[in-house]
């Protein structure tokens, strides 16, 4: 098995004069001139001190600009940290502090305060979106660097840090083999060629923008459509000469309110992917109906990359996830005493395999805690494998909900509430009761123009669930709190209504 660097070298080899990147508004890339730039970059790296395991911290606007950067420090022996661009400078120190990176790369328009930061240990250069900044003109100075540091397969290649939600953000480290053994699985799976050409308008601080989409194009040799943010107009004009979108539950959502959605102009692509957030039964069907394309759903996580995914040949359910990728195990068990569970039954989400990370950044113990004996990784999702093999995600373990004493699993809820007519989507979470430890709460988001109370709410699903799991309480919003890649933060949500039941 080769690294992402040598494969990519591998593709430029192949086929030097093809487009890597396609830019609207810009000129491409080819693969020879990304080469020759992430052989600048490399220079410029090893200038700065940039040596064997070194990180290096990068926030900026989306660029190819940066993904050469990525190849650059892999080439280097460097780990590659992107950042979050909606990181607050508090954050950002802690970032840094906590990783120790001997370069940390920001925004032209931020490199001024960041600059303050700039250490004996730490340079500070800036990368902006359309190849400006100090980072670029130290390149375009440099001679370039051809060699290759050499690197096993368990060496780290990355960090990535956890949303931190409870507690510290955790930076999750990820070896060559996790990300190499990942992309080759997903490329056997998604049948993903050299003849692909993909719509990439996902961010790239993140598994699915940058170890997904990207790492599966450079390896493969594909050609990306690099789009800096998600317009469904685009997109549906973009796709009469391209072959997959990899995207978001709000990609699919907003490209529905499209009139232009057809067979006609989905007719030359051959894949729709969907992750990061779950997506709704409704889109899925709607999607299906309007083009004839079931969209594929997978499931990753940050500490694993993709672990499962719906068959490129078979049957894509609403709502499932399908089954575990080459070479990767799943099992379902108890989540206090560790035992494998039956199908149908639902637990803990447990998975083992070459995808699955080294372990959290100077944390032993918390990394200790995460793992089982046998190697399986506890994920913190919590999910059912059915009759038909296809997993099924429940929720967060956090997210569970204990009222009264018994389990409450807010997917099935939120499942009926999405089912009533009028309603766009919901969030069933748990709020401190007096009485009952947790209440179940309904945050509900009605669709435009439709008229809906809790009563309405409560008797639509009151003869479906056991009394435990009606909510106490539904409350109506116009929007439910996401992060950047369409994740519901229910952690905010029991923030804001935290006094609801006091």
């Amino acid at each position: 098995m080769q690294t992402i660097h040598q494969s990519f070298i591998a593709s430029v080899e192949a086929q030097p004069g093809k487009a890597l990147f396609e830019r609207p508004g810009q000129p491409d890339i080819t693969y020879a001139e990304a080469r020759a730039l992430v052989e600048r970059f490399a220079a410029v790296l090893t200038e700065i001190g940039v040596q064997s395991g070194d990180r290096v911290a990068v926030q900026t606007d989306k660029s190819a600009e940066a993904i050469c950067l990525y190849l650059a420090t892999l080439q280097v022996g460097g780990v590659y940290l992107p950042l979050n661009t909606a990181y607050t400078g508090a954050e950002i120190d802690y970032f840094l502090g906590d990783a120790a990176p001997r370069l940390f790369v920001c925004t032209p328009a931020t490199l001024a305060e960041h600059k303050a930061r700039e250490t004996g240990g730490l340079r500070v250069e800036s990368l902006g979106a359309r190849g400006e900044g100090s980072l670029m003109a130290l390149a375009e100075a440099a001679t370039p660097r051809a060699d290759c540091v050499e690197r096993v397969m368990s060496d780290p290649a990355a960090i990535l840090y956890t949303s931190g939600t409870t507690g510290r953000s955790k930076g999750a480290v990820l070896t060559h083999g996790n990300l190499a053994s990942n992309t080759a699985a997903l490329l056997d799976s998604w049948h993903y060629t050299a003849e692909d050409r993909l719509i990439h308008a996902l961010p790239i601080f993140h598994t699915h923008g940058l170890f997904v989409a990207a790492n599966m194009s450079i390896v493969s040799g594909a050609t990306m459509i690099w789009l800096t943010k998600f317009d469904g107009e685009e997109a549906i004009d973009l796709m009469a000469d391209a072959t997959v979108l990899m995207g978001v539950p709000t990609f699919y959502t907003r490209l529905l309110k499209s009139d232009r959605l057809n067979r006609d102009t989905t007719a030359k692509m051959r894949l729709f992917v969907s992750g990061s957030a779950p997506l709704l039964a409704e889109d899925h069907r709607a999607f299906e109906e309007r083009t004839g394309h079931p969209i594929l759903e997978r499931y990753g996580m940050t500490e694993t990359c993709m672990i499962t995914t719906n068959p490129y040949d078979g049957a894509r359910k609403p709502g499932a996830v399908g089954m575990a990728l080459p070479g990767i195990e799943i099992r379902i068990t108890d989540r206090e005493s560790g035992a494998t569970l039956s199908d149908g039954e639902i637990g803990a989400i447990e998975v083992r395999g070459p995808n699955v990370f080294e372990g959290y950044w100077q944390m032993p113990e918390k990394t200790a805690s995460e793992f089982r004996d046998d190697g399986f990784f506890i994920t913190g999702d919590l999910g059912q494998i059915g009759d038909d093999g296809y997993l099924r995600i429940v929720g967060r373990d956090k997210d569970l909900v204990i009222s009264g004493g018994y389990n409450v699993y807010p997917k099935e809820i939120e499942g009926l509430i999405d089912d009533i007519p009028g309603v766009l989507e919901s969030a069933v979470i748990g709020l401190s009761h007096p009485d009952l430890g947790e209440g179940v709460t309904a945050v509900v988001v009605p669709q435009g123009g439709a008229s809906l109370d809790e009563t309405g709410i409560i008797a639509a699903i009151g003869d479906r669930l056991a009394r435990y799991k009606q909510p106490k309480k539904v409350l109506f919003v116009k929007e439910l709190p996401r992060n950047v890649m369409g994740k519901v933060q229910k952690a905010e949500l029991r923030k804001t209504y935290a006094d609801l039941y006091k």
